[in-house]
C-alpha cells in the first residue's frame, strides 16, 4: 500500500524524531472579534512578544508521521494529541517534533517540540484508542483552580454550550475571518504533505477520499466561535494555551458536511490571563456519535483588554488585583 508520508524519522535516545521544519504563519491577516489578533505582528509587539506568533496547532502536523510510524495508519483514524504549549514560536524558526518510543504495547507516550536552540515549544501526550491514561491535558485541568474575580469572562459559565452548527471545510473555501486561507493554501506549505491530503492521492488512501489534516481540524472547530459565539468581553486578544484533538471515528474528510457543537468545561485563570476551556465535537449531519473532539484552552490576554484593571476594581473591590 502507498505511504501517508515520506517524512524521515530518526530513532534516537528513546525517542522518534523528524526532521527540523520552518512552519509558515497564515494568520497575520486574521480578524479575532473584529480586531486584529495576537498572529498580526503590530498587535503581538504591544503585548510584549517578538511579533505574530505561529498557532500552535500547526505544530500538530509534525507529530503524524511519528505517531503513524509508531501506530501505523490506524492512528489517523483514532489518534489523539494533547499538548501544553509551553513557548511561541515565529516565522522562521526552525522546530522539531520528537515522541518518546513506547513500550512494547503500549498505546501513549509523552510528546514535545523544540525550537533550534532548545526551547520547548510544547509538551503533552499522543496516544492510540481509548483506555488509555489520562492525556496531558485530561490531567492538567485536575490541577488547576477555577478561575475567581473574572472580569473578561464574567459571563461565561461552565456548561455554555453552543447551537449545533452545520459546517464543511471544501478545498478552496476560506473558513471565515478567523482563518483567511484555505485548506488548499495550507496544503501548499504544510510541513508534513501527504498525498491522502489531496483529491487525487487520496485515491491510494484506506478511505478514497481526501482526509483534513489534523492541524485543519482545530479550524474546522474554530468555525463554531463565529457561527454562534460564546459572551466574552472583548476587545481583547486570545491565544492558545493548551489543545488537543482526538479522533475517535476518523478521518475527518474534506468536502463532507459534518455539524459540531462546543461546550465550556472549565475556567481558569493566571497572573496575566483568563482562561475559557472549550470542548468541541464533530458529528455526522443529525447524528449523535462523536466523531472527533477538540478541547482547547482560549487564554485571554488581560493587558489587552481596555481598563482591566478599572473593572475589576468596580466589580470586586479596591483589592481584586493583589
Amino acid at each position: 500500500m502507498p505511504q501517508a508520508f515520506d517524512t524521515t524519522l530518526e530513532l534516537k535516545d528513546g525517542a522518534l524524531s523528524g526532521p527540523w521544519r520552518m512552519p509558515r504563519q497564515m494568520l497575520a491577516e486574521q480578524s479575532y472579534d473584529s480586531h486584529a489578533s495576537i498572529h498580526d505582528d503590530a498587535t503581538a509587539q504591544k503585548l510584549g512578544f517578538k511579533g505574530g506568533t505561529i498557532e500552535g496547532p500547526t505544530h500538530f502536523s509534525q507529530f503524524v508521521p511519528l505517531c503513524v510510524g509508531l501506530w501505523g495508519t490506524r492512528w489517523l483514524e483514532q489518534g489523539c494529541i494533547s499538548a501544553h504549549y509551553r513557548n511561541p514560536c515565529y516565522e522562521g524558526e526552525k522546530v522539531r517534533a520528537f515522541v518518546a518510543t513506547p513500550a512494547e504495547g503500549a498505546t501513549q507516550t509523552t510528546i514535545w517540540m523544540q525550537r533550534d536552540d532548545g526551547t520547548e515549544i510544547l509538551r503533552g501526550t499522543a496516544s492510540i484508542g481509548e483506555g488509555n491514561a489520562p492525556s496531558a491535558l485530561a490531567q492538567r485541568l485536575t490541577e488547576l483552580a477555577p478561575l475567581e474575580k473574572a472580569v473578561i469572562l464574567r459571563d461565561i459559565k461552565v456548561g455554555m454550550r453552543t447551537r449545533r452548527i452545520a459546517v464543511r471545510m471544501d478545498m478552496n473555501q476560506k473558513m471565515g475571518d478567523l482563518y483567511p486561507f484555505s485548506l488548499a493554501d495550507k496544503l501548499k506549505v504544510i510541513t508534513e504533505p501527504s498525498p491522502w491530503y489531496t483529491e487525487t492521492g487520496a485515491q491510494t488512501a484506506p478511505w478514497k477520499r481526501p482526509a483534513i489534516p489534523l492541524e485543519m481540524i482545530s479550524v474546522l472547530c474554530g468555525y463554531a466561535k463565529s457561527a454562534d459565539p460564546l459572551p466574552v468581553r472583548g476587545p481583547a486578544v486570545g491565544l492558545f494555551a493548551d489543545q488537543e484533538i482526538r479522533l475517535i471515528k476518523g478521518p475527518l474528510f474534506a468536502n463532507e458536511p459534518y455539524e459540531l457543537d462546543t461546550e465550556v468545561v472549565f475556567l481558569s485563570g493566571s497572573r496575566r490571563t483568563e482562561s475559557m476551556w472549550l470542548r468541541t465535537q464533530v458529528y455526522a449531519p443529525g447524528g449523535q456519535e462523536v466523531l472527533a473532539s477538540m478541547l482547547l484552552n482560549v487564554a485571554s490576554l488581560k493587558d489587552s483588554y481596555a481598563n482591566y484593571a478599572g473593572e475589576e476594581k468596580t466589580l470586586y473591590g479596591a483589592g481584586a488585583g493583589k
